[in-house]
């Protein structure tokens, strides 16, 4: 702006130095033509002196205002350089971050697909184990072999070794699949593994109200029938306890017999037959540790009493002793007593001989006869 202010003014001092002439020549005078000539000259070196002077002011101010044209764009390419940089940087450190945390999303996600993997692997074999276990449980055999395995693991995980024996052998020749050993009363306990599994399947599967009601009684007759053989071959008087377990090692079983057949839980307590689930078995094998620990408590308690008696008879020699060596003591101690008093009789005796005083015959004769000998004694 200051630039085209400084031209338009130089211009018009041109226009009005030229218009300052042509008025001066064409104004009518009578000077001479060389006057008018040299005047008009002499105006237009004074226009061209003025132009000049305009032109270098205007070359000035044209180089001071390209210089600092100059640093405002040096100015501007810096601060659009660091600009640049600054925003370089950051996009730089945005883009690391990002593949920072992209690489480790993706590790994560890699990890989450191969614990995926994984865990279908799993439910693989897990689907494999359970179509296996349903042909073991399809097997009668096999399925007396899982319930009998379980109650080993339960028995064997919560009763020492002595407690307890696996396919013991009664006098009656039946086999009970575990022994529980215990003191009388009440004595061994005998439980036996039983798995319904046919009845209780055909009771889950029943769709109409007649299949329901002879699977409801195709249930209670299997656990009446498991109830009175256990009764029959391992409750025998004398050797084992007047009740047995029967063990279903199914809690679902347990729960379906406890929730809908009460007459036939009712008709096991009367045969004495206690049915058990493995949660109630291990409930009664906590029961059963406890009974174990104070029989033995009893009998160490038995011993105890005994070694406390040895041990009193032992306190009362050592009393009589102790008396008799009191006696001892005593008589010593009399004795250095009657010591004393002779060994002060004797000082007193020498202590009177050391200050009788020899002299002459007639003071001699004064003194007291001496005893021919000294007497110890004990008075």
């Amino acid at each position: 702006m200051d630039m085209v202010l400084v031209i338009a003014a130089s211009v018009v001092a041109v226009l009005l130095l030229a218009i300052l002439g042509v008025l001066v020549l064409r104004r009518p005078s009578t000077s001479s033509a060389d006057e008018a000539a040299a005047r008009a000259a002499e105006i237009q070196q004074k226009a061209f002196a003025s132009l000049m002077e305009t032109q270098s002011h205007l070359s000035g101010r044209l180089a001071a205002m390209a210089d600092a044209q100059a640093k405002r764009e040096a100015e501007l390419t810096r601060t659009l350089n660091e600009r640049l940089d600054a925003v370089s940087k950051r996009l730089g450190d945005g883009l690391e971050d990002n593949t920072k945390k992209t690489s480790e999303t993706l590790g994560t996600l890699n990890t989450r697909l191969a614990l995926i993997d994984e865990a279908q692997k799993k439910l693989g074999e897990l689907s494999g184990q359970m179509v296996g276990l349903q042909d073991i449980l399809a097997n009668k055999q096999a399925r007396g072999a899982f319930g009998e395995i379980q109650l080993q693991d339960l028995v064997s995980a919560a009763l020492p070794p002595s407690a307890y024996a696996f396919q013991a052998t009664l006098s009656n020749k039946a086999r009970a699949d575990c022994l529980i050993k215990l003191p009388n009363p009440p004595g061994s306990i005998a439980v036996d593994s039983k798995f319904p599994l046919e009845s209780y399947r055909a009771l889950v599967d029943a769709k109409t109200e007649d299949e329901s009601t002879r699977a409801k009684r195709f249930f209670r007759d299997s656990m009446l029938k498991h109830v009175n053989d256990i009764a029959a071959k391992y409750i025998v008087p004398g050797e084992t306890a007047d009740s047995a377990l029967m063990f279903l090692p199914s809690e679902a079983v347990y729960a379906e017999l406890h929730a809908n057949f009460p007459a036939t839980v009712e008709a096991s307590f009367k045969s004495k037959v206690w049915i058990v689930s493995p949660t109630t078995l291990m409930a009664t094998l906590n029961t059963v540790r406890a009974i174990l620990k104070d029989a033995q408590m009893r009998e160490q308690a038995g011993v105890i009493q005994a070694e406390v008696g040895k041990m009193l008879e032992d306190v009362g020699r050592l009393d009589g002793r102790v008396s008799k060596l009191k006696t001892h003591f005593s008589q010593a101690e009399d004795d250095l007593r009657q010591i004393g008093i002779s060994t002060d009789k004797i000082t007193r005796r020498g202590d009177r001989i050391t200050e009788l005083e020899l002299g002459d015959d007639d003071e001699a004769e004064v003194l007291e006869p001496t005893p021919p000998q000294l007497k110890l004694s004990g008075g």
